[in-house]
């Protein structure tokens, strides 16, 4: 399967404009052959912006998932975003996949947050999501999730080939990118989408350096600290003797 992951600039607020963003990038990603984008964490309303996390979260299937849901569908490219979503009083961090016909795939609520910032605006979620997405297994994390190995231990225990995280991970912490999701791949046996935000953004500076990994650790593709669009081939077979036997192996003491 073709995958895209969309790295570029925090939207500050603008929903329009952010919106009208993620659609030249899904209908470019769409016209290269890729049957999923995935782009970065609170893409809607964006990361850095506390007072609106609240004040412009959206219900599951509200006006984002249904403008969201119509992109995918005009663009017949599945698509992956990052979004505040409301249910009731409670505020999450999350994130949802759909299909190339519009149809939501999967929904996801992050369940380590980070910070102060993140445990002041959201609830934690308490259940993890795979689906079946173009003949693979696929999950979801948002960004810190996946530095956590249980996480990602046990998302493959329960069959994931491929985890899309879209992500907000500072400069300064490009150890998560360039360590953490090649081992989390490679001791877990699966793939890894990490898509970042790159530039400003409300005082906080995005490190980019997004990436997609390979089940032996390999990296498929790695964007730099710009504005880019990856496009690259996943789910290709590995040789055996490459992939991890740890959690087979794996001895408790």
């Amino acid at each position: 399967m073709k995958l895209a992951l969309y790295q570029g600039p925090p939207i500050g607020g603008d929903i329009e404009a952010g919106l009208a963003r993620l659609e030249r990038q899904l209908l470019v990603a769409a016209a290269a052959g890729a049957r999923l984008l995935v782009a970065p964490e609170l893409f809607l309303p964006g990361y850095n912006w506390p007072e609106l996390h609240g004040a412009l979260a959206q219900p599951r299937g509200g006006e984002w998932c249904r403008r969201l849901s119509d992109m995918a569908a005009a663009a017949g490219c599945g698509l992956c975003v990052g979004w505040a979503e409301r249910d009731g009083e409670t505020v999450y961090n999350a994130a949802t996949c759909w299909d190339a016909t519009g149809a939501e795939a999967g929904h996801y609520r992050k369940i380590q947050l980070f910070g102060p910032m993140e445990k002041a605006s959201f609830a934690p979620g308490d259940a993890y999501c795979l689906f079946e997405f173009e003949g693979m297994r696929t999950s979801m994390l948002i960004c810190y999730d996946v530095e956590f190995a249980p996480h990602v231990r046990a998302l493959a225990q329960r069959g994931a080939e491929l985890i899309l995280v879209p992500t907000a991970n500072p400069a300064g912490f490009e150890h998560v990118s360039k360590v953490f999701v090649p081992a989390r791949a490679a001791e877990s046996n699966v793939t890894i989408a990490y898509a970042n935000f790159c530039g400003p953004d409300a005082g906080l500076e995005f490190g980019g350096n997004s990436v997609i990994v390979g089940p032996d650790a390999r990296v498929i593709a790695r964007a730099g600290t710009t504005e880019t669009l990856l496009i690259a081939e996943v789910g290709t077979p590995v040789a055996p003797e490459l992939r991890s036997t740890q959690i087979q192996d794996f001895r408790e003491v």
